[in-house]
């Protein structure tokens, strides 16, 4: 395959229709989180991955599954996770069974910030996605999208 071939070509378009998708929806959230909550995506994010451990075996994630969940590096989100900790939005604790590792669960008013941005979120989410179904380029994208929510 030569870097021309039509292949590498429709590639690297899928690729920038991809990324112009991902980049359009999480600036419409990340605003609208901003402003309804003051909270970035990332946080969200983090808050929304915390928010569903549980205590039963393997509930708890461990930084490094953290830090996957959230497309981070593991010095972003500890990092991110003081942010969240000096707000109160998050508490840290050393695992029970190894005392190498600590464990983060989300406090009383990260659940109730993350409960109040959640519907912010989504109307973001949706609002991008709708504008971007206009684009012929995005919208099988879009349409990608939105069946994945739906074999959920």
């Amino acid at each position: 395959m030569t870097a021309t071939s039509p292949s590498l070509t429709a590639l690297a378009t899928g690729w920038c229709a991809l990324s112009a998708l991902h980049d359009r929806i999480e600036a419409r959230v990340e605003r609208a989180l901003q402003a309804a909550h003051g909270l970035s995506a990332r946080e969200y994010s983090l808050l929304e991955v915390l928010s569903r451990q549980h205590d039963g075996e393997g509930g708890h994630l461990q930084m490094g599954q953290v830090s996957t969940s959230v497309v981070l590096s593991q010095s972003a989100t500890t990092r991110l996770v003081t942010r969240l900790e000096d707000r109160g939005l998050l508490s840290r604790y050393l695992c029970p069974t190894d005392r190498r590792g600590i464990y983060t669960d989300v406090t009383q008013a990260g659940f109730a910030l993350l409960e109040a941005a959640r519907p912010t979120h989504g109307a973001a989410m949706q609002a991008a996605l709708d504008e971007a179904r206009h684009e012929p380029e995005l919208r099988p994208l879009v349409e990608a999208v939105e069946a994945l929510g739906t074999s959920a």
